[in-house]
């Protein structure tokens, strides 16, 4: 297949290095320096040149903020039967702009990280395929997915982006709040180092992510339980009562199992 790679970041770089293997590839980025280091892809200089490489699939992995705006320059440069694709950790305003597009379009999601996870080992990383995506789309990426050992789920977008406050920009502002607790005094032990290390791969991922992540629509409602959680934590620290003490870490054990 003929596949085209719009942003040349992290995830746009991974998905072409994987492609490349099996598909003729080319990639696109704004910023042209960030594609080179690609053997495998045809880098194109323009946007227009997308017409000479004729696309059947067209992976827009730039970010959220930009998404929607490189699939309309794209488009006058595209076979009429290209079917155009996201990857964006967060869906948005994508559902609003496929509804209006005149291509068939598939939306998925890794749900790793290429700077934090094991890009050469992912078989207990997940995917999630969107459900409203065009059969083509589903096929394709349910055999790129399996060839990868990922776990696969399908959802709705609005499933999707529920999912997302819960799995990502709740871990997400945890980790954020910890780290705007710490001290440069701390003596970290064996638990505050792990947490530390995760903090450090999260922080290093790039800003427009993390906002994305956090901006999600559904956010504010994981923080919500967040924020009445500790109230409960700070209620059982006053009343020093053991037996609510124990209760509590019970729960706490039943949610990890």
């Amino acid at each position: 297949m003929k596949i085209a790679v719009l942003g040349a970041g992290n995830m746009g770089r991974w998905l072409v290095s994987e492609l490349a293997r099996d598909n003729a590839v080319c990639i696109y980025d704004v910023d042209r320096e960030r594609t080179a280091g690609l053997p495998l892809a045809k880098r194109l200089a323009v946007l227009s040149e997308l017409e000479q490489f004729g696309p059947e699939l067209l992976i827009n992995a730039v970010s959220l903020k930009n998404t929607v705006a490189a699939f309309i320059a794209a488009e006058p440069h595209l076979p009429p039967d290209c079917l155009i694709c996201d990857v964006a950790s967060v869906k948005g305003p994508i559902p609003d702009y496929y509804r209006k597009a005149r291509f068939r379009f598939a939306s998925v999601h890794p749900m790793f990280g290429p700077t934090f996870a094991n890009v050469q080992q992912l078989k207990d990383e997940n995917a999630v395929i969107i459900s409203e995506s065009e059969p083509q789309g589903v096929r394709f990426f349910r055999n790129f997915f399996a060839r990868l050992e990922l776990q696969i789920f399908e959802v709705s977008f609005e499933e999707h982006d529920r999912m997302i406050a819960y799995s990502l920009a709740l871990p997400f502002a945890s980790t954020m709040v910890f780290t705007a607790c710490m001290e440069k005094s701390t003596v970290p032990g064996t638990t505050f180092k792990k947490h530390l290390e995760i903090a450090k791969g999260l922080l290093s991922e790039d800003d427009f992510l993390l906002a994305e992540i956090i901006f999600g629509p559904h956010s504010l409602e994981q923080l919500q339980k967040v924020t009445s959680r500790l109230e409960f934590l700070k209620h059982v620290i006053r009343g020093r009562d053991f037996e609510e003490a124990r209760a509590f870490f019970a729960k706490l054990r039943e949610n990890i199992r």
